[in-house]
């Protein structure tokens, strides 16, 4: 009843204001506590679980050498952990509505703390794995959760502000993680990555058990989920292809592709699993993962945007350490080091554009400029040399931080703006797995057209080198004036040809990437005029205490 006479108050004062009204206008309900402190203790955890997809990354080596592991088979230590997080993603909603909100979120916090701890002390490579995956598995409801948690505490005008503290989570823990975990393995050991989630966890669950309480509708929900029969046969279909998916994605450059059987078998899984999932969940009245959602324009069109942005977003975060280790000799930590800067500036710019959303200021605009500022930053990067000052690698990738925060920002805003409440964790899961299979998308297609484009150039470079070409030739007489046997210096210089020749062909590749997803992020730009205009709201206040 207060939630009905809330709902009806907010909507006179909007009339009052001039404002128009939706019937699916989403509400917070009073609270015993300030909804920035909720905001705060949860996203605690949110940014624990996405600073462990990055942070084990640079220790990998460290990892592989430590259990006696090559590391081809310490890379799975990172796939289990994205496959398990793939598979748990779309669930979380209905997870949620079956356990409660709270309690989902409390039970994945402590299971993600618990595996932590283990990971940590894990004795062999192939029990860091099983621990990683239910790492993975806790971790993985984590962020659509916090998202829905923070769209029922916030009314629409002040929503802005709080996705940006989101926003700032998800953003500033991966360019972090490979920081935190270069230092934390080069002094102490690879297994303290997994140990210093064992006290932030443990506050989070104390914190999470004070100040969260699940609303009205979500207690509703809950008791009425519990009587409906589990959908086993699309909870199996989506588990069996989102983990075929992630490991394709994961192990597919590795392994050539569909040149390996391994590949075929598994891409052939996840078609066969994930197009009888959309057909099984589409005639369920009550899905696991209830794709009708994708429906409504707005949230299908920013589903859309936000998979290209974090597909570009971390392709970048791949490529940016990986040149300035193996094309300009820095070590993991000092790359991590000098990429680390434009996670300080979003923590500065994100909280403005919140301010900016509940100001007014149309997020479709926000986000058009968003894209277009990391689309500069891309064709910036893309005229990169083989001299570039660290400079002219730390500013780009600042712009492009930036700009990756004006999109963020809005999108999480508006995407729930045309759902009905009770449909926000549902809504928030399947936004959650498009960011993470983005991310994953980004990086197998970098991987890929990375080694490939370098193929490419170094045949167009090697026509040119030939024993009739005046350069070679002219290169080669001063070579021979080195002192020493005339044949190991002629050895000599040719090796140190073809060495130059490689280098330059995969600066050219890296360059090719950049401007490919330059033009990734320009062919997002329609996008944005797809969606529609959310409401104009002019300071409706509602106690939220």
């Amino acid at each position: 009843m207060e939630e009905q006479e809330a709902g009806i108050n907010g909507a006179e004062l909007a009339l009052a204001e001039g404002a128009p009204v939706f019937d699916n206008e989403r509400t917070p309900e009073a609270r015993l506590f300030n909804p920035w402190i909720v905001a705060l203790v949860v996203t605690i955890g949110t940014f624990m679980e996405v600073l462990d997809t990055s942070i084990a990354n640079v220790a990998l080596p460290h990892i592989a050498g430590g259990l006696s592991a090559s590391l081809d088979e310490g890379a799975w230590v990172l796939t289990s952990y994205l496959v398990a997080n793939a598979v748990v993603l779309p669930m979380s909603g209905w997870l949620s509505s079956v356990m409660g909100r709270k309690n989902y979120y409390l039970i994945s916090v402590a299971f993600f703390t618990l595996f932590s701890a283990l990971c940590g002390m894990a004795p062999t490579l192939g029990m860091l794995v099983v621990f990683r995956v239910g790492q993975g598995l806790a971790g993985g409801g984590l962020q659509p959760s916090v998202q829905a948690i923070l769209a029922d505490s916030f009314p629409a005008e002040k929503r802005g502000m709080a996705m940006a503290l989101y926003t700032v989570a998800i953003l500033v823990a991966p360019v972090l993680g490979p920081t935190a975990g270069g230092w934390i393995t080069d002094n102490y050991s690879w297994r303290w990555i997994f140990y210093i989630n064992i006290p932030i966890g443990a506050a989070c669950i104390f914190l999470t058990r004070i100040v969260l309480e699940d609303p009205a509708y979500m207690k509703e929900m809950k008791a009425k989920a519990r009587k409906l029969s589990v959908d086993w046969t699309g909870l199996g279909l989506i588990s069996i292809g989102l983990a075929s998916l992630e490991i394709i994605l994961d192990k597919g450059q590795e392994l050539d592709w569909f040149g390996s059987n391994f590949i075929v078998f598994f891409a052939s899984l996840s078609a066969i699993a994930l197009v009888c999932a959309v057909i099984w969940e589409l005639k369920r009245e009550n899905p696991v993962v209830n794709l009708r959602l994708l429906k409504e324009r707005n949230f299908l069109f920013c589903c859309l945007i936000i998979l290209g942005l974090y597909a570009a977003l971390y392709a970048a975060t791949y490529l940016l350490p990986l040149y300035m280790q193996e094309m300009m000799g820095y070590t993991a930590t000092i790359s991590g080091f000098a990429l680390s800067p434009a996670g300080l500036f979003t923590m500065l710019e994100v909280p403005l554009v919140g301010y900016m959303l509940t100001k007014g200021y149309d997020p479709r605009k926000m986000a058009l400029c968003g894209i277009l500022v990391v689309a500069t930053s891309f064709f910036w990067m893309s005229s990169l040399d083989l001299e570039i000052s660290e400079r002219n690698l730390i500013l780009p990738r600042i712009l492009q931080v930036l700009g990756v925060g004006i999109i963020t920002v809005p999108i999480s805003t508006v995407v729930f703006r045309f759902l009905p409440k009770t449909e926000s964790s549902q809504a928030a899961g399947i936004f959650a797995l498009m960011r993470n299979e983005g991310g994953s998308l980004g990086i197998a297609l970098v991987s890929t057209m990375l080694q490939r484009r370098e193929q490419v150039h170094q045949a167009m470079l090697g026509q040119h080198i030939t024993a009739t070409s005046p350069m070679v030739q002219r290169y080669m007489n001063g070579v021979a004036a080195r002192a020493g046997n005339a044949a190991d210096v002629h050895y000599s210089g040719m090796a140190q040809l073809y060495g130059a020749l490689q280098r330059q062909a995969s600066l050219l590749s890296y360059m090719d990437q950049f401007s490919m997803l330059c033009g990734l992020m320009l062919l997002m730009v329609p996008l944005v005029f797809f969606l529609k205009k959310p409401p104009v709201l002019k300071h409706i206040e509602l106690e939220a205490h």
